[in-house]
């Protein structure tokens, strides 16, 4: 029985690495910092409307 498992985990660890190697070649690539400093503006821009709102 323990012959069965192990050849089954093979099987399906193998569909998750096509599925990962097939989506990393789509969609934009942004720096971590631009996205960290675009949220940093939004968020002060949203206080400053509340502040004077």
């Amino acid at each position: 029985m323990s012959s069965q498992q192990s050849g089954s985990g093979l099987m399906s660890s193998a569909g998750l690495v096509r599925y990962f190697d097939a989506e990393k070649n789509k969609g934009p690539v942004i720096d971590p910092k631009t996205v960290i400093a675009f949220s940093a503006l939004l968020g002060t821009f949203v206080l400053m409307l509340n502040a004077f709102a």
